[in-house]
């Protein structure tokens, strides 16, 4: 098997992870709050990458603007982005998060024709459309709803926020990645994303007592951290080195779909008609923005 196919099957259960992480913390965010969860996650994630970090930097020259641009990078991914999607899944099903998560190739494919770093073609804009119509199918169910819609709604908003923000990472840290290696730029970010949580809840008061966590919440939390967090992040990041970013991100369309299966066995989250509907859509865009990568092409070569 070439290395090719082996970062192929690396995204993939990256993405598989992505989807289970959205499960798990749905299922533990009940025992705390979001800001906690985020930070007692990334704690976890950043003591996994910290050896890592030691290693590769050794004999890199980080500039001083880089390092700004990558702490504040960082903090954005690593410090927002676990408090708004815990905060969004306190306020709707794993399978609706899910869902929202997955128009983050969509935000992406936005912010890089926003700052010029792709032109708008029509394939793009199909995907974008058919993005809004899914989300619009999949959240339109609580607009319809008298028990719990604006609950939902809020939790939706904030899943969307989130995807957002993924997508200004995803646009942004290209340059650091390609320049100083996406393992060192990951665990580096993940890090300082950590010090920026453990700050805000040390300013909130959160830290004065120990988390308490139920056996399963605990259970949960450490998954989150290393299977739902470094590992999953080690086998996104490690094959942008042998296949292209696009391809790679392709593969998060399996972690809606991972999501909602574990929701409906784990939690007993019901499947509704729309919602599979609206994930459909959702999925179709993101094919149909990145169809030309299914044609076979060769494997990038290693930096």
């Amino acid at each position: 098997m070439d290395k090719a196919r082996i970062a192929s099957a690396a995204a993939a259960a990256s993405a598989l992870l992505a989807g289970a992480s959205v499960v798990a913390t749905r299922f533990v965010i009940g025992e705390t709050d979001p800001i906690t969860l985020a930070f007692c996650r990334f704690s976890i994630a950043s003591s996994c990458f910290l050896p890592f970090v030691i290693v590769a930097y050794r004999g890199k020259a980080v500039s001083a603007r880089d390092l700004a641009a990558i702490a504040a990078l960082g903090i954005i991914f690593f410090g927002l982005f676990p408090w708004t999607f815990s905060a969004s899944l306190n306020n709707t099903t794993a399978a609706r998060g899910a869902v929202g998560l997955s128009t983050m190739p969509i935000a992406t494919l936005l912010l890089s024709v926003i700052f010029g770093r792709e032109s708008l073609s029509l394939r793009s804009a199909i995907s974008v459309f058919l993005a809004f119509v899914g989300v619009s199918v999949a959240f339109g169910d609580a607009l319809l709803s008298d028990s719990g819609s604006r609950d939902y709604l809020f939790g939706d908003a904030l899943m969307l926020v989130t995807a957002l923000i993924g997508a200004i990472y995803t646009v942004f840290a290209g340059p650091y990645l390609r320049r100083y290696g996406p393992l060192f730029v990951t665990g580096l970010a993940v890090i300082l994303g950590a010090l920026a949580l453990a700050t805000l809840n040390l300013m909130i008061g959160n830290l004065k007592e120990f988390p308490q966590f139920s056996t399963n919440g605990w259970a949960a939390v450490l998954f989150l951290g290393t299977g739902g967090g470094a590992i999953q992040f080690m086998l996104y990041t490690w094959p942008l080195r042998w296949i292209s970013p696009t391809r790679v991100a392709l593969f998060l369309t399996l972690a809606p779909i991972s999501a909602m299966l574990l929701a409906s066995v784990i939690l007993g989250e019901q499947l509704t008609v729309w919602l599979v509907v609206g994930l459909t859509l959702v999925l179709a865009a993101i094919f149909v923005a990145n169809a030309r990568h299914f044609v076979r092409r060769p494997a990038l070569q290693q930096e």
